[in-house]
C-alpha cells in the first residue's frame, strides 16, 4: 500500500511539475528596453537580446534559426487565427521570437484619417488582433503600420499610431510597439514626438542609403531606440537606369558582399540606439524582377546573402556555401551598356559562376517580358510573363538564344546550382528593336 502512495505521490508531483513547466513555457515574454550606461538595450526575460532577425514571407523558419538567426517580422496577423498560432508555436519551438505586424490603413491606399469611425473601428480591431496572441512566449513586440509615412498628406495618422500605442500598452504591457518608417527626417521625428509620444521605438528602413543613417539620426533629432525593420540590396528606386528606364539588378555575389558591408558598418557599428534588424526578404517576392529582395530563390535555393547574414550573425561562414557569380553580359556588354538586340537575331550571352565547395553546377535559363509595374511600398505584383525562345546552353555560362520577334522590353536571367539547395543568379535587361 506504502508503495502504491508513493508511487501515486510521485505521480502527481510530475503532474503538477508538468502543468507548471507548460504553464511556464505558455507565459508571454517579458519584453522590456531599457537605458543603461548610455545606451539602449532590449531585453527579453530579462535577458538581454540584440534582434538577429529577418522579414519573413516564406516557410523557412528552421532555416533562419539554423543560420544564427533569433527573431522575424510579419506585416499583418491576418484573419487566420489557426494559422498565426501554428506560426507562433513553430517559432517559439525554433527558439524565435516573433515581431507581430499590425496592418494599419495606409493613406495611398484609401484609408482617410479624418474619418474618426474609421479610425476607431481600425483601432477596435487591433485590440482584438493583440487580445488573441499578447499572451504567447514568441512574442517579441508589436509593429504597428508599414512605411505610413510614403506618400501620405494627413498628420493625423500620427495620431492614430499614439492611440493604437495606448491601446496596445492597455491590452498588453509586456511587448513594446513601434511603427515603421520608409526614410526620415526632423519633420517626420517631430510629429512622432508631438503626436505619438507612447511610442517605444521606432523602425526604420532604407537600402542604398542605409549608410546615411548615422547622419540621419543626428540631423532628425532621434536619440531613442530604434530597429532597421527593412534593409538589403540597393533599391530598385536607387539603382542605375538602362537608356529606357529600366532598373539594373546587382547580380547575388554583389548583394552578399553588400549585405555583409552595410551590416558590420552600419547596423552592428551603432552600439547605443541600435536595437538589431530584420534584413529583407527571408524568401522570395516579386518586386520589379523575381530576385530584386528575396534571399530564395522561388524555388526554394538560398543565395550568397544567406551565407553571408550566417557570418555577420555567427561569425562563420556555412560549411557547404552558394556559388559565386559575376555580372551576366549579352552580346559582350554589360547592363550598363543598355544592350539593344535585332528582334528575331541570334544573341549571345555569358555568365562566370563558380562554387567554392567544388560542387558542380547547373545553369538555368529564362527570358521575361520587362516589369511595367510602377507599385511602391511593395505593393503586390505579378511575376512578368515567360517567353518561350530557341535556346542553346552550353552547360558551362553560355548561351545563345534567338531574339524575341516582338520589338519591347525584356530582361534574362539566368540562375545557377551545385545541386546542394544552393544558387547564385544574375540577369540583365536588354531592348529589342524592330529589323
Amino acid at each position: 500500500m506504502r508503495m502504491l502512495l508513493k508511487a501515486g505521490l510521485a505521480s502527481l508531483l510530475y503532474v503538477a511539475a508538468t502543468a507548471a513547466s507548460v504553464a511556464r513555457a505558455e507565459a508571454p515574454s517579458q519584453v522590456r528596453i531599457v537605458h543603461e550606461d548610455g545606451r539602449y538595450l532590449m531585453h527579453v526575460d530579462g535577458k538581454p537580446f540584440l534582434v538577429k532577425g529577418a522579414g519573413m514571407s516564406g516557410d523557412e523558419q528552421e532555416e533562419l534559426a539554423a543560420r544564427g538567426g533569433n527573431s522575424f517580422r510579419t506585416w499583418s496577423t491576418g484573419t487566420d487565427t489557426a494559422k498565426v498560432r501554428a506560426m507562433l508555436d513553430r517559432a517559439q519551438r525554433n527558439g524565435l521570437k516573433v515581431a507581430m505586424g499590425i496592418e494599419v490603413g495606409n493613406e495611398r491606399h484609401g484609408f482617410d484619417y479624418d474619418d474618426a469611425a474609421a479610425v476607431a473601428k481600425q483601432r477596435e480591431r487591433i485590440r482584438q488582433e493583440v487580445r488573441l496572441y499578447k499572451d504567447h512566449p514568441a512574442v517579441l513586440m508589436w509593429v504597428a503600420g508599414n512605411e505610413l509615412n510614403l506618400h501620405y498628406e494627413n498628420p493625423k495618422v500620427w495620431n492614430a499610431i499614439g492611440e493604437i500605442a495606448d491601446t496596445i500598452h492597455a491590452e498588453d504591457p509586456n511587448h513594446p510597439v513601434m511603427t515603421t518608417l520608409a526614410g526620415f527626417d526632423k519633420k517626420l521625428i517631430d510629429l512622432l514626438k508631438a503626436r505619438a509620444p507612447s511610442l517605444d521605438l521606432i523602425g526604420i528602413q532604407l537600402y542604398g542609403d542605409i549608410g546615411a543613417l548615422p547622419e540621419k539620426l543626428a540631423s532628425s533629432g532621434w536619440t531613442g531606440p530604434y530597429v532597421v525593420t527593412e534593409w538589403g540590396p540597393t533599391g530598385h528606386w536607387e539603382s542605375p537606369l538602362t537608356s529606357w528606364k529600366a532598373p539594373i539588378e546587382d547580380d547575388a555575389s554583389r548583394k552578399a558582399a553588400l549585405l555583409q558591408q552595410r551590416y558590420e558598418q552600419v547596423i552592428a557599428a551603432d552600439k547605443t540606439q541600435g536595437l538589431g534588424s530584420y534584413v529583407f526578404l527571408w524568401g522570395n517576392k516579386q518586386e520589379r524582377t523575381p530576385t530584386w529582395y528575396g534571399l530564395f530563390l522561388p524555388s526554394g535555393e538560398s543565395t550568397p546573402s544567406v551565407d553571408a547574414m550566417e557570418y555577420v550573425w555567427t561569425g562563420r561562414w556555412p560549411a557547404n556555401r552558394a556559388p559565386s557569380i559575376q555580372p551576366l553580359t549579352l552580346e559582350g556588354r554589360s547592363a550598363l551598356d543598355s544592350v539593344t538586340v535585332k528582334a528575331g537575331q541570334s544573341a549571345v550571352a555569358r555568365v562566370d559562376a563558380r562554387d567554392p565547395d567544388g560542387d558542380a553546377v547547373r545553369y538555368r535559363w529564362t527570358v521575361l517580358h520587362e516589369s511595367t509595374a510602377t507599385s511602391i511600398g511593395g505593393d503586390r505584383e505579378d511575376v512578368p510573363p515567360t517567353l518561350d525562345l530557341a535556346m542553346e546552353d552550353d552547360g558551362k555560362g553560355g548561351l545563345r538564344f534567338t531574339a524575341p520577334d516582338a520589338p519591347g522590353a525584356y530582361r534574362l536571367f539566368v540562375e545557377v546550382r551545385d545541386g546542394h539547395g544552393h544558387a547564385a543568379y544574375a540577369n540583365l535587361p536588354f531592348r529589342v528593336d524592330a529589323r
